[in-house]
């Protein structure tokens, strides 16, 4: 199933953008409603963050935008690639000339964990490729800053200074 006409792959395309914004906002939504006592309120927002994942995931697929993994991988290096080389470095310019510093950390935190990324994704896809999976026991994230690494956390993030027992486990 892949969308062929320009007008409409333009409408999935920015459809496929809002509901993947509604997604997160709403997981975002969720985590301060449960930070401020409505667990209820939070299971809320999660399920329709869920169901907004599911819309993106059906203009995703009618896009023909999923891939084997290797190529999923190589749009994964791409995405980050760009953001590493184009999109963060213009952003945090930009940010920094207008003196936003809220913009001018938060730009900074991913330009540095997208690095990372696109390394993590290149030796995955080499694996994948071969017919491989990685050997990856752990993943952990800083909750800070998005700083990514494989088996073993730091003692402190090294981009934002977070004690590594405040990273988020991906088992």
């Amino acid at each position: 199933m892949v969308v062929k006409r320009k007008m409409t792959r333009k409408f999935l395309e920015d459809a496929f953008a809002g509901e993947s914004m509604a997604h997160m906002r709403y997981l975002i939504f969720a985590e301060q409603a449960e930070k401020e006592g409505f667990p209820k309120v939070a299971k809320l927002f999660r399920a329709i963050a869920y169901a907004e994942f599911v819309h993106a995931k059906n203009h995703f697929m009618a896009l023909g935008n999923l891939g084997k993994t290797p190529e999923n991988l190589q749009a994964g290096i791409k995405g980050e690639t760009f953001e590493v080389e184009e999109m963060y470095p213009v952003y945090k310019n930009s940010a920094e000339f207008q003196g936003e510093k809220d913009a001018v950390r938060t730009t900074h935190y991913a330009l540095e964990a997208e690095k990372i990324h696109a390394e993590l994704y290149k030796k995955a896809k080499e694996k994948a490729e071969s017919g491989e999976d990685i050997k990856i026991e752990r993943v952990y994230i800083c909750p800070v800053c998005g700083y990514t690494v494989v088996d073993d956390v730091p003692d402190y993030c090294p981009i934002c200074g977070t004690p590594g027992e405040k990273f988020v486990v991906f088992e």
